[in-house]
């Protein structure tokens, strides 16, 4: 019957073991980017895995609600959720046990999120999150903070040419609230925005009538930031649309006056799964086909507002050359304790033997501590 049981190391769809020394590399990069945070003032704060589910999918939490793992709590007899996203915490924390702190807070935070599941571009279902949370300052140089933090803590991981791509989740909505566009024109109409069908925008924007009728240009616009920003100051936007491009505008120059080298795409009518977001979204790609390594933006924290990012760990080790791990150096039994911490302090990992069948092959050693020195193992020694 035994033979019959799935092996001890088979795990569910989306999760996986993290091994020696990719464990190590991971943690060394989230360390890295809470270096930076902190050196800008964001203070960490380490949220539970699970809460109350009416506590956990309220605000802004409620957009991860079908990505949400519930249980029943045997303690309080209550529904618990096991976090899908960090932000939402943060969002509860400041509202509460940091309401009295003066504002704007900056916070960070990392953690591991579990969500029901994943996406076919990214299967994973267990995700290790980083990130940071400006709340109580709606500005453009707020947002733009949160963008370069962002750029910056991929630099200290080893991202020194990430691109940023801007969207305005909310202006394709004020346009269609503007036309009046409902029902079915809307469905279908947000449904060619998504898919970037030009062809049946322009048909169904006609439908719909003015100001709808500058969507294909806004959608066609999407490129180097430059030519989106002159786009839109050309756009007969109504009111509310005009107020989202020239803070989409002072976001950019915001940015551009801080990193002027920093390669800026936007995209004026981009708005998948961004269903929380009020303002600007960022998303920062790594060089080559790195693929999405973080991503953020304007949102409510409760009544307030609040702009963040979030980085993901795996996405940037997989994004960058290996760093070197400290030599390993074999400490014999009986070697002298002092000579070896004096070799950790200057950076070697030190791995004691315990038994006479310990050797510097068994355990993974480059160097032999011999008397009060590292000494290389020569491979054919």
């Amino acid at each position: 019957m035994t033979d019959d049981l799935p092996s001890p190391a088979l795990l569910p769809s989306g999760l996986t073991d993290l091994l020696p020394p990719e464990a190590a590399r991971e943690a060394a990069l989230v360390e890295a980017m809470h270096a930076v945070f902190a050196t800008h003032g964001y203070e960490r704060v380490k949220p539970p895995l699970l809460e109350f589910e009416d506590s956990l999918l309220a605000g802004s939490g409620a957009a991860m609600a079908d990505q949400t793992f519930r249980v029943m709590d045997p303690d309080s007899h209550r529904m618990l959720g096991l976090r899908a996203d960090t932000t939402p915490q943060v969002a509860r924390i400041a509202a509460t046990r940091l309401a009295g702190v003066a504002r704007p807070l900056r916070l960070s935070y990392s953690g591991q999120v579990l969500r029901v599941r994943g996406s076919q571009l990214a299967p994973q279902r267990q995700i290790p999150q980083v990130g940071i949370e400006l709340i109580g300052h709606d500005s453009a140089e707020a947002d733009a903070e949160v963008a370069l933090l962002g750029v910056e803590a991929l630099a200290a991981a080893g991202i020194v040419s990430p691109s940023l791509d801007i969207t305005l989740p909310t202006m394709a909505p004020a346009l269609l609230d503007a036309a009046g566009a409902q029902g079915d024109l809307r469905r279908k109409l947000a449904r060619a925005l998504d898919r970037k069908d030009a062809a049946a925008v322009t048909a169904l924007a006609a439908e719909a009538g003015p100001p709808a009728n500058g969507l294909t240009a806004l959608l066609t616009a999407a490129g180097p930031a430059d030519g989106a920003l002159a786009a839109l100051a050309q756009a007969a936007l109504p009111p509310v649309a005009r107020a989202i491009a020239d803070n989409a505008a002072a976001i950019v120059a915001s940015i551009r006056a801080r990193a002027p080298e920093l390669r800026i795409t936007l995209d004026p009518v981009e708005f998948r799964g961004l269903q929380y977001h009020v303002g600007v979204a960022f998303t920062l790609y790594g060089p080559g086909q790195t693929g999405e390594l973080a991503r953020g933006g304007r949102y409510l924290s409760g009544d307030e507002p609040a702009t963040g990012m979030t980085l993901y760990p795996d996405a940037v080790g997989r994004a960058v050359l290996p760093r070197p791990l400290p030599p390993r150096v074999f400490v014999p039994r009986g070697g002298d304790a002092a000579a070896a911490a004096t070799l950790r302090a200057q950076g070697f990992t030190t791995v004691a033997a315990l038994s006479a069948a310990d050797t510097p092959h068994s355990l993974r050693c480059s160097h032999i501590l011999r008397g009060t020195v590292a000494a290389l193992i020569e491979e054919n020694a």
